[in-house]
């Protein structure tokens, strides 16, 4: 059967409180009843003890046990006298053994009254023993029964009072009180238990509103709805999954954002080369062109661009997918790049752009990386400078050491990026001039790729303003 999370918290709350609320009340009636039961046993104590002193001292002033055994009502004033809290009168049964002859105590219909009756009165538990053990009052028949206390009288045991086990008799205003004291505990264990179940309610409802919240956002979201979002209202853990569950359908929603600009990115880089050949096509179809080595041209060249199209979405691919392949191996970054220079030191001339390189290095250094993805790395960066460099312009390349990792900066001259475009560089299929010719400025995934060839070899590259007034480019790789 489903249950709500508010419905388990109210029941979880609730059953906790009904085990503390329970386990409290039966501990302070525990503890009450044993109070109670110490403090009637301590009066019982009291009573024997002054019973057994008042005993003392009669037989001091009588001599022997003889007049009191011959005098029943003595030994009834005695037993009520033994009570110090208060005045006690002789019961009926009690005025009735005084006019029997016999010394039989406690008097048989005295004990059969009392039968039904949890607490029995001290004056029906106890007997009194001359020093022989003899009854001076008492019943043969329960004499194993009884708890001896000696009666002195000048250091000399003269008798024993016995006393039959049983429980103390209770006055009438202890047992009122011990009745309302449980009535009290009871109606105040169901008082903290209606409050602990309003709080429950309440707790359950402030601590359930947040996850059916977040339930029914994550529904949302599992149906492609990517702008939901949590208000963050606490700094606790429900406060922390809202900011985590806020930060997560931001990421999807900027994925699924860049999932389609990237589909229609690809759409629209595929698109217009093939617009163009296949007007080109047409046009030679219709005799509109002449089909001679220039149109030829034409429609390879075509051809080839979307060539280098399908063959950097692959590569674009492959890394993204960490399954470009890295056949790494100790080498000098430097004589890379100075090798990638030379091989375009041409189309840097036919654009008359001078190319500076420095290396401050003390001696060379080694890297961990895979030759030929440097050269791809370094090749685009450069191609990009040959490209979009003003004729007449200058590129700087400095190579340095910063603490373990090897720093390389390519500055060229105007133009230049600007700051917000420049966060953007590294986004496929991005352009700084969205208008610029594809035969000038390629697909705009060059530096995506150069990103992931940099993070394949566990560095960094950034993209900031150059002193020239261009762009400048800084790769950092571990040495």
């Amino acid at each position: 059967m489903y249950k709500s999370i508010r419905v388990k918290l109210f029941l979880a709350f609730l059953l906790t409180t009904l085990l503390v609320v329970g386990g409290m009340y039966l501990f302070m009636r525990w503890s009450l009843d044993r109070g109670f039961n110490e403090l009637i046993e301590s009066r019982q104590s009291e009573r024997v003890a002054n019973l057994v002193e008042s005993l003392s001292e009669y037989y001091a002033d009588a001599g022997s046990w003889e007049p009191l055994a011959e005098n029943k009502k003595k030994w009834i004033q005695l037993l009520l006298q033994s009570d110090s809290r208060r005045h006690r009168h002789p019961r009926p049964w009690m005025l009735k053994a005084m006019s029997e002859p016999s010394n039989s105590w406690p008097p048989a219909e005295a004990e059969n009254g009392n039968d039904n009756r949890r607490f029995k009165p001290l004056e029906l538990r106890v007997m009194l023993l001359r020093q022989d053990r003899s009854i001076v009052f008492g019943r043969s028949d329960t004499l194993s029964q009884l708890k001896l206390e000696p009666i002195k009288y000048q250091d000399q045991v003269i008798g024993f009072l016995g006393v039959l086990p049983g429980k103390p008799d209770n006055q009438f205003g202890e047992l009122r009180f011990m009745e309302r004291q449980a009535k009290a505990f009871g109606w105040i264990a169901l008082l903290m238990i209606a409050l602990s179940a309003g709080l429950a309610v309440t707790l359950a409802y402030i601590l359930g509103r947040p996850i059916k919240r977040i339930a029914v956002a994550a529904k949302q979201l599992a149906v492609g709805r990517y702008n939901v979002r949590l208000p963050v209202e606490s700094a606790d853990e429900l406060g922390q999954l809202a900011r985590d569950f806020n930060e997560m359908a931001a990421a999807l929603e900027q994925s699924e954002q860049a999932r389609r600009r990237w589909v229609a990115d690809i759409s629209h880089e595929l698109r217009t080369p093939m617009a163009v050949l296949r007007g080109e096509l047409e046009a030679l179809q219709d005799g509109i062109r002449p089909m001679n080595r220039e149109a030829i041209d034409s429609l390879l060249n075509d051809v080839m661009r979307l060539n280098r199209l399908t063959e950097d979405l692959y590569q674009l691919a492959l890394s993204d997918q960490g399954a470009l392949t890295y056949h790494k191996a100790i080498v000098d970054p430097v004589m890379i790049l100075k090798d990638d220079v030379a091989a375009l030191r041409q189309e840097f001339d036919n654009k008359r752009i001078s190319v500076n390189l420095t290396d401050t290095l003390p001696r060379a250094v080694g890297l961990y990386a895979d030759p030929d993805r440097l050269s791809q790395l370094f090749r685009n960066l450069l191609n990009n400078s040959a490209n979009y460099t003003d004729s007449g312009g200058r590129l700087d390349i400095s190579i340095g050491k910063r603490a373990d990792r090897l720093l390389i900066q390519m500055a060229d001259s105007a133009p230049g990026v600007s700051e917000q475009e420049r966060d953007k560089l590294f986004d496929r299929f991005y352009r700084v001039e969205s208008s610029r010719s594809r035969h000038h400025g390629g697909a705009g995934l060059g530096l995506a790729i150069c990103r992931n060839i940099v993070a394949a070899h566990n560095g960094g590259i950034e993209a900031h303003a150059s002193e020239l007034g261009g762009l400048s480019i800084e790769i950092e790789l571990p040495i």
